[in-house]
């Protein structure tokens, strides 16, 4: 399925809008361009319907909305998985180790006082030509799987497995990014807090709470039910808590494209600066710059240079589609439109921009190539434009 937006949307200004409510949509209701338009853009949650009833997860994992832990264990028993102890707290998360699903289902088959999430299990990565899912249309602008799944072996696609009363605490998607998570079968309960609200729940040493039964009720939230087969959309800086209400599976994708890549320069940014500070000391020494790009990487899992490298990758592959009307397939089978690659040009000479004005990178000879991308593609975007050709 291609998705495509406008070409008036194709020159859209990222501008967020304040919540009052968490819309539930329809699937059949709704079209790409306006997900893209009222949701995306605007960095707004909602719920999207009956998204699953297709899925092989759907038809064989569950039976009358029950996880089918045998079936599931019989095929992926042997895989690797993390396991969450959610009645340990571990610094401002929950302790874990790395298991296997045969592990995990035995502990909540024989259940104690301690309560096990299996999170993060990269079982696309693991078993790449098995089909139980498929990425929703609204959620096909996904550069970080484009991009990780073709160049790195690694991904942002995981499988959740959760008994009932397991829980996530408090927190922000990695790199400021969206997130997307379907119930396979269950329910969720969600609470949200607006990007802002953030600083009112840190402590005296600029801490967020780990639960918010710690936090004032006074404070500005959305509460959440998803269902079996529901969709819901995290946006970028939107912190959030989940409970598992019954025995839940879910697929869940972290992602970034034009609509947030403002968002993840603006949080890797910020966390080179906090690397800096708390160095500030040794800043004297040789190459501090490059020290500095090291730790930035091993804490926030990416720096400049690998950011560069992501923002290149999807440049070209917009820039080809441009170039050629060649409009392939990503990594998961949708077609990008021409004025959707338009838009993404465009997100991406804006950013490349401040990029390009950073110390670190006038510095650095790893970036010269950054500048001759800059201009064309605003060279590449001026020309259409100036021709009305966008179609």
């Amino acid at each position: 399925m291609e998705f495509e937006i406008s070409p008036t949307l194709a020159q859209k200004e990222i501008i967020q809008n304040e919540c009052l409510t968490v819309p539930v949509l329809q699937q059949e209701n709704l079209s790409y361009q306006d997900f893209f338009e009222q949701f995306m853009v605007k960095n707004l949650p909602c719920i999207i319907k009956n998204v699953a009833r297709d899925w092989q997860a759907t038809n064989k994992w569950v039976n009358e909305d029950q996880p089918q832990w045998q079936h599931l264990n019989t095929k992926y028993g042997h895989t690797k998985v993390i396991i969450y102890n959610c009645s340990q707290k571990y610094f401002n998360s929950q302790k874990c180790r790395e298991s296997t699903l045969d592990e995990y289902l035995a502990l909540i088959r024989n259940p104690t006082e301690d309560i096990y999430y299996l999170k993060d299990w990269h079982l696309k990565l693991q078993c790449k030509t098995d089909n139980f899912y498929q990425v929703p249309v609204y959620f096909a602008s996904d550069w970080l799987n484009e991009y990780f799944t073709e160049c790195t072996d690694d991904d942002y696609r995981f499988v959740y497995m959760g008994q009932k009363s397991s829980w996530t605490p408090l927190h922000a998607d990695v790199f400021n990014s969206f997130s997307w998570s379907v119930n396979v079968c269950g329910q969720k309960r969600w609470i949200f807090f607006p990007p802002g609200e953030e600083l009112l729940l840190r402590d005296s040493l600029n801490n967020i709470p780990y639960d918010i039964k710690e936090i004032p009720k006074s404070r500005k939230c959305f509460e959440v039910i998803q269902n079996a087969g529901d969709a819901i959309f995290v946006p970028s800086g939107w912190y959030h808590q989940v409970w598992n209400l019954k025995d839940t599976i879910s697929i869940n994708h972290n992602w970034v494209n034009g609509c947030n890549i403002y968002s993840m320069w603006s949080c890797l940014k910020n966390s080179l600066e906090a690397t800096k500070r708390e160095i500030d000391d040794c800043k004297e020494m040789d190459n501090f710059e490059e020290h500095c790009q090291t730790m930035l990487d091993a804490l926030f899992g990416i720096n400049y240079n690998k950011f560069y490298t992501f923002l290149e990758f999807i440049a070209n592959r917009r820039l080809n589609v441009l170039k050629t009307g060649n409009k392939t397939g990503l990594y998961h089978g949708h077609i990008i439109g021409i004025n959707h690659a338009v838009f993404d040009l465009n997100q991406i000479c804006k950013v490349l921009g401040e990029f390009l004005s950073c110390d670190h990178v006038n510095k650095s000879q790893y970036f010269h190539k950054a500048q001759s991308l800059l201009h064309e593609v605003f060279d590449i975007i001026k020309k259409r434009n100036t021709k009305h050709v966008i179609v």
